[in-house]
């Protein structure tokens, strides 16, 4: 099998992103993407993948939607067993601290994200998972 074909259908983007420091794939249908870095909860290996997300003040947010399967995607797993992740906006690469948001501050933070992709609101409705808004802490 050709290489291209058993690699993540994301894993394009992520080179783009790489190659020119987001300056290719920061911008994704019109919306903002950052690369996530976790490590495998089995494997220890890195794992990266493009994410949209939005911000709270200093804090980043994305959405572990998985377009509303019935399970978290691998990501929110791997970051809930290691919470130390990487993230990378546009050329700014930097460690973060990663955990999901509280029941006190989730609904307004999903309006904050819906406010950007829509599309979550309809994903929620696929599932009977309440799908995670996960907040990225820069860390000092």
């Amino acid at each position: 099998m050709a290489e291209s074909s058993s690699r993540p259908w994301f894993q394009e983007h992520v080179d783009r992103y790489l190659a020119t420091d987001g300056e290719d794939g920061h911008d994704w249908q019109g919306v903002p993407t950052l690369l996530l870095t976790t490590h495998g909860r089995r494997s220890g290996e890195p794992r990266t993948l493009p994410l949209i997300y939005g911000r709270d003040g200093e804090r980043l947010l994305i959405v572990a939607s998985r377009g509303g399967a019935p399970t978290h995607p691998s990501w929110y797993l791997n970051l809930l067993a290691d919470p130390n992740v990487e993230v990378q906006v546009k050329g700014d690469r930097f460690r973060a601290t990663a955990h999901p948001a509280g029941p006190d501050e989730r609904g307004r933070l999903w309006k904050t994200m819906t406010g950007i992709w829509p599309d979550y609101n309809t994903y929620q409705t696929r599932t009977d998972r309440e799908i995670p808004v996960v907040v990225l802490e820069r860390a000092a």
